[in-house]
């Protein structure tokens, strides 16, 4: 014969595993964006490059995003990124970044892309550069980046930067 008592206690275990479940599979994860949107957001992330502000490129990222360049030291939150814009934006007035293509998988993408600017800020040589290179990106619970590994050939950049004015800097 069953009581209230024995019928209740099924029902409580249920719930107790039901809680764990949901604390074990239902944290945030990346964001998956579909192709579509992630287009839009890689174009808009390219516009924001070209923009001469950089807080533009460091709204695109979580608030404790990171862009990490050449395996150098990242840049971690949107001040820090701000900085790491900031830099390639001064070096280069006239910056144009062109997006090549983007590649999705799930919450990962690859945007490629090609820079090209006159190396006029303060100490430049005056130099043209065009360098081309790709940014690995997860993307965050948020939709925005989370992390950006981004690479070039920096000795490719330093020969264009140190080249005579009217050449490539390419061998």
């Amino acid at each position: 014969m069953r009581t209230d008592a024995m019928i209740r206690r099924p029902g409580r275990q249920a719930t107790l595993f039901l809680a764990l479940l949901s604390l074990t599979y239902c944290k945030p994860k990346d964001k998956v964006m579909d192709a579509t949107a992630l287009q839009d957001f890689a174009t808009r992330y390219t516009a924001a490059w070209c923009s001469q502000h950089p807080d533009r490129v460091a709204a695109f990222f979580e608030e404790a995003g990171s862009l990490t360049i050449n395996d150098g030291r990242p840049a971690v939150g949107r001040a820090e990124i701000t900085a790491s814009a900031a830099g390639f934006m001064t070096a280069f007035p006239d910056l144009v970044v062109r997006m090549d293509t983007l590649e999705v998988n799930g919450a990962q993408a690859v945007y490629r892309w090609t820079l090209i600017g006159t190396n006029t800020g303060p100490g430049g040589s005056g130099r043209p550069v065009t360098i081309s290179g790709y940014e690995e990106w997860t993307i965050g619970a948020t939709g925005r980046i989370a992390a950006s590994l981004g690479h070039f050939d920096e000795a490719d950049y330093q020969r264009q930067v140190q080249a005579p004015p009217g050449t490539s800097g390419a061998p």
